[in-house]
């Protein structure tokens, strides 16, 4: 597998790399992003537990028996592949 395919597999899904956008601001929890983004529930859920499990992203416990997520520095080394992604879908055809 290349280098660039085991990337995939990690952020390619559908949603992902949206997630990890959302949080190069800072922590968020599960509610917010799921208003930011508007991702199905149980997509978002599916996503957030998938960059957990690949060290992209962890929880953190809030109070009252609530979480949100934030970027491990895996998931922050994201942000200039994320901000040239950008900068290439908003060029003109």
């Amino acid at each position: 597998m290349s280098d660039l395919a085991a990337a995939l597999d990690i952020v390619g899904a559908r949603w992902a790399l949206l997630v990890v956008e959302q949080l190069l601001d800072g922590p968020q929890r599960y509610s917010d992003l799921q208003r930011e983004l508007g991702a199905p529930t149980n997509m978002l859920a599916t996503r957030l537990r998938e960059l957990e499990a690949a060290g992209v992203l962890s929880r953190l416990p809030l109070r009252h028996n609530t979480r949100a997520y934030a970027l491990t520095d895996r998931g922050l080394a994201l942000r200039e592949a994320i901000v040239a992604l950008a900068r290439w879908g908003a060029q003109e055809v």
